[in-house]
Protein backbone atom coordinates (compact mmCIF):
# COMPACT_ATOMS: atom_id res chain seq x y z
CA UNK A 1 0.00 0.00 0.00
CA UNK A 2 1.39 3.25 -0.69
CA UNK A 3 0.98 6.22 1.41
CA UNK A 4 0.98 10.10 1.32
CA UNK A 5 2.62 11.88 4.25
CA UNK A 6 2.48 15.81 5.34
CA UNK A 7 5.46 16.41 7.51
CA UNK A 8 4.07 19.33 10.11
CA UNK A 9 4.12 19.78 13.64
CA UNK A 10 2.60 16.56 14.77
CA UNK A 11 5.45 14.96 13.41
CA UNK A 12 3.60 13.71 10.03
CA UNK A 13 0.00 12.95 9.26
CA UNK A 14 -0.94 10.74 6.72
CA UNK A 15 -3.30 12.26 3.94
CA UNK A 16 -3.86 9.32 2.08
CA UNK A 17 -3.30 5.60 1.06
CA UNK A 18 -4.32 3.87 -1.94
CA UNK A 19 -3.40 0.84 -4.31
CA UNK A 20 -3.15 1.02 -7.78
CA UNK A 21 -6.24 -1.32 -8.25
CA UNK A 22 -8.13 0.73 -6.27
CA UNK A 23 -9.31 3.91 -8.48
CA UNK A 24 -11.02 5.95 -5.90
CA UNK A 25 -8.15 5.53 -3.53
CA UNK A 26 -6.46 6.54 -5.91
CA UNK A 27 -8.45 9.79 -6.98
CA UNK A 28 -8.35 10.80 -3.46
CA UNK A 29 -4.54 10.62 -3.30
CA UNK A 30 -4.58 12.62 -6.05
CA UNK A 31 -6.87 14.92 -5.03
CA UNK A 32 -5.27 15.43 -1.63
CA UNK A 33 -1.53 15.40 -3.48
CA UNK A 34 -2.94 18.80 -5.62
CA UNK A 35 -4.27 21.02 -2.49
CA UNK A 36 -1.15 20.09 -0.52
CA UNK A 37 1.02 21.72 -3.73
CA UNK A 38 -1.52 24.15 -4.35
CA UNK A 39 -1.00 24.85 -0.26
CA UNK A 40 2.99 25.70 -1.04
CA UNK A 41 3.97 22.20 0.06
CA UNK A 42 6.88 20.75 -2.00
CA UNK A 43 6.47 16.03 -2.90
CA UNK A 44 9.73 14.08 -2.84
CA UNK A 45 9.74 10.44 -3.16
CA UNK A 46 12.89 8.43 -2.65
CA UNK A 47 15.36 7.25 -5.43
CA UNK A 48 17.58 5.17 -3.38
CA UNK A 49 19.87 5.36 0.10
CA UNK A 50 20.19 8.43 0.88
CA UNK A 51 18.54 10.60 -2.36
CA UNK A 52 15.05 11.67 -2.94
CA UNK A 53 13.35 14.44 -6.05
CA UNK A 54 11.14 16.39 -5.81
CA UNK A 55 7.92 15.63 -7.76
CA UNK A 56 5.08 17.30 -9.41
CA UNK A 57 2.53 14.58 -10.37
CA UNK A 58 1.65 12.17 -7.68
CA UNK A 59 4.10 8.80 -8.72
CA UNK A 60 1.35 6.09 -8.07
CA UNK A 61 3.58 3.15 -7.91
CA UNK A 62 5.52 4.92 -5.01
CA UNK A 63 5.61 3.36 -1.71
CA UNK A 64 5.83 6.80 0.56
CA UNK A 65 5.02 10.79 -0.78
CA UNK A 66 6.26 13.09 1.60
CA UNK A 67 4.91 16.46 1.80
CA UNK A 68 6.77 19.46 3.25
CA UNK A 69 7.17 23.24 3.24
CA UNK A 70 10.05 24.88 1.49
CA UNK A 71 12.74 25.61 4.14
CA UNK A 72 13.47 29.40 5.07
CA UNK A 73 16.11 31.24 6.04
CA UNK A 74 18.81 34.10 4.95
Amino acid sequence: MSRLVRLDNTGHTTLAEWTANDPVAVEEAVAAFSRELDRGYFAMVSTGEGRAEQVRELPLDADLVILRLPISGG
